[in-house]
Order: C-alpha cells, then structure tokens, then sequence
C-alpha cells in the first residue's frame, strides 16, 4: 500500500488543529521563562537552583520520549498524542498549584510528554500528505515558535495584572486541558503501523542511565562527591547494558546500526549541539534582563512584562526563521541551511558579549539569535522525516528531540555550575550571580553554534530523494521492521 493512499479528505482539517495544538504547545514552553525571577523569590531558590525548572522537564523527556514515540508507531500516533495531552494537562495543573519547589519540579518532569508531541505530529502530517510534509512541518515548527512568542509576551502580562504565579500558570494549563477535547475531536488516526515491539528492557536502560547519569551531573554542586559519582557510574553502566542490549535485541528501542551507519550519525550530534545552546541559554537569558543593573551591576532590570515581550520577539525572529527554512533549504540543501542558522545564532551571541549597550539593541542581539535558531529547528527535523521509514517516522523525530533535550539538561546543570563558580561570594555565605558568569555561558553557546554549523557541513545531502519517493509501505519493500534511515 502506497502511502500517498493514506491521504484522507479531512487532512487539511487534522493538520489545521495540529497547527493550533502546537501554537498551544509554544504558549506553555514559552510561559515559564519571564517567569523564572519570581519562581525564585515565591519558593525561596537561587538563579543557579532555577536552572531545574527546565532540567526536570528535559532529563524526563530522555526517558518518555523515545518510548512513546515507538508506542505512536505501533499503536497509533492519535492514540498516544491524546494521552500525552492528558498527561500534560494534569501536571499543568500541579504546576500552577504546587506548594512548595519540589512539587514544582514534580510536576515540571511529568510534563515531559509534551516534548513528544512534534514527533507524532511529524508522523501524523507525513502519513497524511507525504508530498507536503516538509510544509507541514514547517508550519508546525512555526506555530510552536509563534507560541513560545505569545506565550512569553502574555504570562509576563498576565503575571503583572494579577500578582499571582499560581492564577499565571494555569493560563496555559487551561488550554491544554481544551487541547484533550480537540485531538479528540479533530485528528484522524495513522493507518501504517509498524511490526516491531517495544523493547521495554531497551527503554528501561537507556532512560535510567540517561536520567541517573545526567541527575547526578546536575547535582554535583549540591550533593556529595560520592552520591553524586556513584548516580553516574551508574548511569554509565546502565547505558553500557543498553548498548549490549539493543545489539542483541532483535527488535531494539533504537538501532544502533542506524546511528553509526545509516545516514543519522552527525544530524544527531547537531541536535545535540544545537539543544545544548537552545535550553542552556534560556534560564540565564531570563534571569540576565531581569536583574537590576544598580545593585548587581548587570542586566537591564526589566519587568516580567518587558521581559516577556523581549523574549516573545526572539520566539517571534524564530517563527519567521522557521517559516523560511523550507525555502531556504530547497534553495541550497537542508544541511547548508542548518550551517547558515548556526552562523547566525553564534554572531547573535557574541554581541550579547561585546555590544550590550541598552535593551533595545541587546532585543536586537537576542532576535538575530532567534531568526538564526529559526532556520535550524525548520530544516533539521524536516531532514529526518524525509528519509526515515514511513512507520519509523514517530520514533526517528523522537529520537532527534531526544538528542537536543538530553544536551539542554547536560548544559543546563553545567551552566549553573559554571555560574555558581563564577558569583561573588558573600560575607554569610550567600553567593551572587555576575556578569562574568552570563558571558561565559553565552561564549560557550556561540561556540556550540560554529560547531555544530561546520559537523552540518559534512552532513550527505540527498535532494534526489523526496518524500514522497521514499513513502513505501514495508510490504512493498519486504520489510517487517522500522528502520531509522532519516538523516536526522
């Protein structure tokens, strides 16, 4: 069965909702970062402890989001989606009401599945319309970025009108909830499945070797040596069974011949590069135009309105970054147009560094990282779905988010470590963020940018193969198994 048969008539319609899914999926991710300021002060934490606020998010992503991509392809990419949109509702929910920070946090990594909704999405809108699909994409990326926008332009206002944190957080807590009721309603079910299992084994190795060894990095600055050594040995370990597993397994999570002989290698480690930079930066930047420049000699001393507005205008130059990628990419090759986006991002950087002047030129600086970052998250996830397996698509994409969510937690915790080695230490003990430490941490981001710019160069690029001549069922080809042949 040709995929092109898959096209039903309501696909325009399913896509349409995906398209306002995903803006409210931008809204929730973008809510929290002008918010990290008074996160702090109501839970009594430090900018260095904040960075767990997207921490626990990220390292529970590595865990859920390889598995329930690879549950999408076996049983239905609607079917998990409306779960994951349950999940992530409810811990809305706690989020906005959680009496103290680890609650918050508890309910910041049951969220997770929200980092799961592109790659269904991705399944979703490939299996539909495989000739579109690197437009569909496109306007999926753009709604999240337009919605990370919005939502860092509205939770600073809303914060600000109402007083409450609690009353802010359930703004988009209430519009995932309307969420449920529309991929209900609204989204069709995939018909292609796949004839593979789910390596439960595979999954348990890799999430708990992924989370122990990434938890215990993230807490060396807070738990002993030892405790936190022995939570990465161990770690290490378990990845060590994974790899052992998943080359035994007929089945496995992840094909580990995929990753080092199919093509998917290096667009890896560019999402990798790429996440590190993207989530490491979010929390400094927050709290950088939020300090005030009289007591700490930094920052622009913004309010969460005004800070939400020049973070919504950086998630804006991403939306017009990722509205653009297809062209850009269908004018030079999707690889070039990561190195291009990666180029840009690391000028914006380094004139956070060498030209903060006033707010309105450093808006300048941060909107030059946006458009450039815009570029990346449009063309590369467009390059995996267009050569993976047309029922491995769920957990190839989830795969690539993996690999930027698993770095932004590496560089999130090494990012306060940094930081916190960096403050002025105080007469009590206390410690303060400095300048010193927001450069260090965005010189570092830039650097990342160039890298991952110049590995992109080396990526094959393929512009003789489209989607759609790649769209074949696995009965056509004789094949029973997913195989992750996508460049990202």
């Amino acid at each position: 069965m040709n995929s092109t048969t898959l096209r039903p008539s309501g696909a325009g319609a399913a896509v349409g909702f995906l398209v306002v899914m995903e803006f409210g999926s931008g809204i929730l991710q973008g809510w929290l970062s002008p918010l990290f300021s008074t996160i702090g002060q109501q839970y009594g934490v430090s900018a260095a402890s904040l960075n767990w606020v997207s921490a626990a998010y990220l390292l529970a992503t590595v865990l859920v989001v390889p598995l329930l991509s690879k549950l999408g392809d076996i049983y239905g990419h609607k079917k998990v989606l409306f779960i994951a949109t349950i999940v992530v509702a409810l811990s809305s929910v706690l989020v906005a009401f959680a009496p103290n920070y680890g609650l918050f946090l508890l309910g910041r990594a049951i969220q997770a599945p929200l980092a799961v909704f592109l790659p269904l999405e991705f399944a979703i809108v490939h299996q539909r319309d495989p000739e579109n699909a690197g437009r569909s994409i496109g306007r999926l990326v753009g709604a999240l970025t337009l919605g990370a926008a919005v939502g860092g332009l509205l939770s600073g206002v809303v914060l600000d009108a109402t007083g409450s944190l609690s009353a802010t957080l359930m703004v988009p807590a209430l519009f995932m909830l309307l969420c449920v009721i529309g991929v209900k309603v609204f989204v069709t079910e995939t018909e292609l499945r796949t004839q593979s299992k789910v390596d439960y084994l595979g999954a348990l190795l890799l999430g708990g070797g992924l989370v122990l060894f990434l938890g215990g990095l993230s807490n060396m600055a807070t738990l002993s040596p030892v405790i936190a050594a022995t939570a990465m040995i161990v770690g290490l370990a378990l990845l060590l069974g994974w790899v052992v597993s998943a080359r035994k397994v007929e089945q496995p999570l992840i094909d580990l011949r995929v990753l080092l002989k199919g093509g998917i290698g290096l667009p890896i480690v560019v999402a990798f590069l790429y996440g590190a930079q993207m989530f490491g930066s979010q929390s400094p930047t927050s709290v950088y135009l939020r300090s005030d420049p009289g007591a700490q000699g930094f920052g622009f001393g913004a309010t969460a309105t005004v800070a939400g507005l020049v973070l919504s205008l950086m998630a804006a130059a991403s939306f017009v970054g990722a509205a653009f990628s297809d062209r850009v990419a269908r004018a030079t090759s999707g690889p070039r147009a990561v190195t291009l986006g990666g180029v840009v991002s690391a000028a914006g950087y380094a004139l956070m560094i060498l030209v903060p002047a006033s707010l309105p030129v450093f808006t300048v600086w941060l909107v030059i990282c946006g458009l450039g970052a815009g570029v990346v998250i449009g063309a590369l996830p467009t390059i995996v779905v267009k050569r993976a397996d047309p029922d491995a698509v769920g957990i190839a994409s989830g795969l690539y988010n993996t690999a930027r969510t698993a770095a932004g937690a590496v560089s999130g915790a090494l990012f306060a470590l940094l930081m916190a080695a960096l403050a002025d230490k105080g007469t009590g003990g206390a410690s303060t963020s400095t300048a010193t430490g927001f450069h260090a941490v965005w010189w570092i981001c830039a650097a990342l940018c160039v890298t991952f710019a110049v590995v992109a160069m080396f990526i094959r690029d393929e512009p003789g193969q489209p989607a759609e001549q790649e769209s074949v069922s696995p009965a056509a080809t004789g094949r029973d198994d997913a195989q992750l042949v996508g460049e990202n």
